[in-house]
């Protein structure tokens, strides 16, 4: 039986069983298709009341659900769910409108890895007699320990205080309020006249680490188009690289200067004095915006044109001005879904609870196996490695974390340019195996392989380079995405809280593990966590490529 859309006319097959049928836009037109089990038909976007058959009969047409893509659930066969985004409808856009709501959220990324760059060559400086220019230069282990992880205290604060302010503030305001705290951070790190006011710097400015970089995601992942927000998200990634290695320069070149550690940090200022201007240019997040309406915080209709207005500025007025009304209709009535019969809010622990509970497992899991796969320990052994290899480079601690730098930029780079393309999934499997390999090649170095120095630095560049297009991009973007808008804030925010916590344990637990164990059986344990950390990517982490934020929670909340 030919199918008759009018207009226009199409010609193709339905299964008699049209009824119950699921539609789905496609990628490559704006068609709907039918998929009844055995056929697959096209349809009209926008459909009329009535289908005509060859006989003239005239059959009703249901109008598609709001969420109509497909999915395979695996889960009897231990295989991972996959969101089929094949089918996904595309948001057209200009590269010119997403730049700005990029850049500024990014900059708290590139203060994040500045600090990181920044301090490997300010803790030298500081504890210089002649270059420190402070009398309090001789700093005990648990000072000059205080100083360099201050930040990491900070941050674990600052994730803990968003928790249950997330969707109060905004993703807007955080990252403002980041900005603030950077700002200040890093100029009373600068000017600071003693210990105490020095510590209490690094502390504030751990506060805008741990604020910025859970608002950051949140607010690229909900303002960027769908096709290229995962492209977008790891781009964040290469700031907090491009930050490290910012900060590696910063130090070669101040390491030598009277009180150069104050220029190192204080240089931190202007990056964030420029991310406040333009987070304040910038509109609120238009799917915030939209949550505050649904939980009941103001006017229904007010917020809605706050959002139209806001998604319009986003995107620059480059598409169809009904395109913005569009899509927040259909935000807001994925909302209404997900809110329905439920309280406006929820409360504190329904993170731990249904889709969220498992995409706290995929999104948490991800940022644990971030850490306790060993990525501060390794790098710990960069020089040793070098060294033992003969590489000149490793004789200078600035110059060989400047290679180091290098080198991860270019692999970010990678994740960067493929993330969109092969997706998610393809890039974790990949990169972790690599991670695993790497590893357990660095124990066989320490083992047996000691005359074969090659062999380390290979396993060294191949940690990092697996690292920089697995778990460093991909994490941070899938955390951003799979949450459920209801507990996305939330979610993210205790993503943050397991990543720094685990990097502290980690940093903190290195050195005893290693008088304990040894390095060869050390990196043996992290090989074997890296093979767990594959095995729980290939079972539980789904592919999101090309999805919007409503289609990944209408398919996680199945």
């Amino acid at each position: 039986m030919a199918l008759a859309c009018a207009p226009p006319l199409l010609n193709l097959k339905l299964s008699n069983k049209y009824l119950g049928t699921h539609f789905r836009p496609t990628k490559k037109s704006s068609l709907f298709t039918a998929n009844t089990g055995r056929n697959h038909v096209a349809l009209c976007r926008r459909s009329p009341s009535f289908l005509a058959n060859d006989n003239g009969f005239r059959v009703p047409f249901l109008r598609p659900a709001t969420n109509r893509n497909s999915m395979k659930v695996g889960a009897s066969s231990g295989e991972a769910e996959s969101f089929d985004s094949e089918t996904t409808q595309q948001e057209v856009f200009a590269w010119s409108s997403v730049i700005l709501p990029f850049i500024f959220p990014a900059l708290g990324g590139l203060l994040f890895g500045y600090d990181i760059g920044a301090t490997s060559g300010a803790a030298i400086s500081l504890q210089s007699p002649e270059l420190s220019g402070t009398n309090w230069f001789n700093l005990s282990a648990v000072q000059l320990g205080l100083v360099v992880s201050g930040s990491l205290y900070g941050a674990l604060f600052g994730s803990l205080i968003v928790y249950p302010l997330s969707d109060f503030l905004g993703r807007r305001r955080e990252l403002i309020i980041a900005s603030l705290l950077y700002l200040s951070g890093g100029l009373l790190t600068a000017y600071a006249p003693g210990l105490g006011v020095l510590l209490i710097a690094r502390v504030l400015y751990g506060l805008g680490i741990g604020i910025a970089m859970h608002g950051a995601p949140l607010y690229i992942a909900e303002t960027s188009p769908s096709q290229i927000r995962g492209t977008l998200i790891s781009l964040k990634e290469l700031f907090i690289v491009l930050g490290i290695l910012l900060g590696y320069f910063v130090g070669s070149f101040e390491i030598n200067a009277v009180g150069g550690w104050r220029y190192m940090y204080g240089l931190s200022a202007p990056f964030a004095l420029l991310m406040g201007l333009g987070m304040w240019s910038l509109p609120p997040s238009p799917r915030w915006l939209l949550l505050r309406a649904v939980q009941g915080k103001g006017p229904l209709q007010e917020y809605k044109e706050k959002a139209i207005l806001a998604l319009r500025k986003l995107r620059g007025g480059s598409v169809d001005d009904k395109a913005p009304e569009k899509q927040v209709e259909d935000t807001l009535v994925s909302l209404k879904t997900a809110y329905a019969g439920q309280d406006s809010e929820g409360n504190f622990l329904e993170v731990f609870q249904g889709p969220s509970l498992k995409a706290f497992i995929i999104g948490g899991g991800l940022v644990l196996f971030q850490q306790i796969t060993g990525q501060p320990s390794v790098l710990y052994y960069a020089g040793p490695i070098l060294q033992t290899a003969g590489f000149a480079a490793a004789a200078d601690a600035t110059k060989l974390s400047v290679v180091i730098g290098v080198f991860k930029l270019l692999m970010t780079g990678v994740a960067v340019l493929k993330v969109d393309d092969l997706g998610r999934r393809p890039l974790l499997i990949g990169g972790v195996t690599g991670l695993a390999f790497s590893l357990l090649l660095l124990s066989a170095y320490y083992k047996f392989l000691g005359g074969y120095p090659f062999v380390a630095v290979a396993a060294l560049l191949l940690y990092v380079g697996c690292y920089q297009i697995s778990f460093g991009p991909i994490s941070w973007l899938m955390v951003s995405e799979i949450f459920p808008i209801r507990t996305r804030g939330k979610g993210i925010s205790l993503a943050v809280l397991t990543n720094f916590g685990s990097n502290a344990i980690v940093t903190f637990a290195f050195s005893p593990l290693k008088e304990l164990l040894g390095a060869d059986n050390l990196f043996l344990v992290f090989g074997a966590i890296a093979l767990l950390a594959l095995v729980f990517v290939v079972v539980y982490v789904p592919e999101t490529k090309g999805l919007s934020l409503e289609e990944i929670e209408s398919k996680l909340s199945k």
